[in-house]
């Protein structure tokens, strides 16, 4: 089941005081990124986010799902109507984040 743009949008609005939230569409999914780094994504309509220690910290009772089969798994944001609460873990997560890979460039002979 692929996740609906209205259930973005409603991610994407309650994420609205940070700066740089972007998203890619993948395969009827979301990857959801913060400031240039992967956050997290939308899968199936469940908002989920990275098991880093931060959000292990900030959601301690958090229930830990399968994003799709053969994934890692990922923490379950369950709180998703408290932009506060969603404004905190974003910038309690950002640092622990790793910075995007840096394409390598084709070298032309």
């Amino acid at each position: 089941m692929a996740s609906s743009k209205e259930y973005l949008d409603f991610i994407l609005e309650q994420l609205s005081e940070l700066e740089e939230i972007t998203y890619k569409a993948m395969m009827g999914e979301y990857i959801v990124y913060y400031r240039g780094r992967i956050i997290g994504g939308i899968y199936d309509d469940r908002f989920l986010v990275k098991p880093i220690k931060s959000a292990i910290a900030y959601m301690p009772n958090a229930k830990y799902e399968l994003p799709y089969d053969g994934a890692k798994e990922m923490l379950l944001v369950d709180d998703v109507d408290n932009k506060e609460f969603l404004t905190g873990l974003f910038n309690s997560m950002y640092n622990e984040l790793p910075a995007p890979k840096l394409k390598k460039k084709k070298q032309s002979n």
